[in-house]
């Protein structure tokens, strides 16, 4: 056995620790969110949001260099899809608990999988319809009435549903044309931090208009909760997470780091749980591991080695 296969079957504890710490910063961006927006709306939060993240990787970044005007509309609207994604996400947590919020918009890969079978008129294999089952089973315990502890606006569940999985849709779109835009035409990829200063870019401007046709201005200046959540937000779950997240896939392979991202709503239901009080129904919780599984049997046909495809930057909500 070669010392670099040794290696992939045992990563450093160092590259275990910062997968899990990823995991963990991007699950709290929903409680952080929750803090955000007792100061402002969600357009308001998911542009101030964004507007922090994308200023500090353009101060990283130097050069982002030119693309056809084809390309770089590709990339606005990349940024449009991020922008409705984050601002659904973050208004379904008025209306929803953070578990269901969570655990809804992280059904993405369902969506792309399914806009796969779709586009290229394929028969979709028994695993996945079987995933598709299993989700619809358990979105559909999870929007029972009286499932979870009543959300900040109560008596709208379903309205919070609809919104996480409206923001699940969002994200799903976006790594589609970004998946396709991202490629140039030599058959490299374009540099994942050049990706994300342009769209996180677009997606700012749309949220600032957003915003100010909604009339939702930012926090007060003497609202710290709501300002830490901003920061923390951009700086902890966007940038640190995210950048810990593409830096495991040096050292775990494309499954592995997707698969662990289904973690990702089980933090925020303990965070939830601990800082809210959040509680979930037997039923909800049933319904949440169906839809769990749905998620996992997905993202395992998805990386299975003869079906390649190109990989966008990871992406998740939070």
């Amino acid at each position: 056995m070669s010392a670099a296969t040794s290696e992939r079957m045992a990563p450093p504890p160092a590259a275990i620790a910062r997968l899990l710490g990823a995991q963990v910063a991007i699950g709290a961006a929903a409680i952080f969110a929750r803090y955000a927006l007792a100061g402002a709306g969600p357009f308001a939060v998911a542009a101030l949001r964004l507007g922090i993240a994308t200023l500090a990787i353009a101060f990283i970044v130097r050069g982002f260099g030119r693309l056809s005007p084809r390309r770089e509309l590709a990339f606005a609207l990349a940024g449009i899809a991020l922008a409705i994604h984050f601002a659904t996400w973050i208004a379904s947590l008025r209306y929803t608990t953070v578990a269901i919020s969570t655990l809804l918009v992280t059904t993405t890969p369902l969506w792309t999988e399914l806009y796969d079978v779709l586009a290229h008129r394929r028969t979709p294999s028994r695993a996945f319809a079987l995933a598709l089952a299993c989700a619809g089973a358990g979105v559909a315990l999870i929007a029972l009435p009286g499932a979870a502890t009543p959300a900040p606006i109560p008596g709208h569940a379903a309205l919070g549903a609809v919104l996480a999985l409206v923001g699940s849709l969002a994200i799903g779109a976006y790594l589609l044309v970004v998946r396709d835009a991202g490629n140039t035409p030599e058959g490299a990829r374009l540099a994942t931090r050049a990706i994300v200063v342009r769209t996180y870019g677009w997606a700012t401007l749309a949220l600032a208009l957003a915003a100010s046709i909604a009339r939702e201005g930012p926090p007060r200046l003497d609202d710290r909760a709501a300002w830490a959540g901003i920061l923390a937000m951009a700086l902890v779950s966007q940038l640190l997470g995210h950048t810990l997240l593409n830096a495991a896939l040096g050292s775990f392979a494309p499954s592995i780091v997707a698969l662990a991202t289904l973690l990702e709503p089980v933090i925020a239901a303990l965070l939830a749980a601990a800082l809210f009080c959040e509680a979930l129904t037997p039923t909800t919780i049933v319904g949440g591991l169906l839809v769990l599984a749905a998620v996992a049997v997905t993202l395992a046909g998805e990386q299975a080695p003869s079906r390649p495809r190109p990989q966008p930057p990871v992406e998740n909500p939070g």
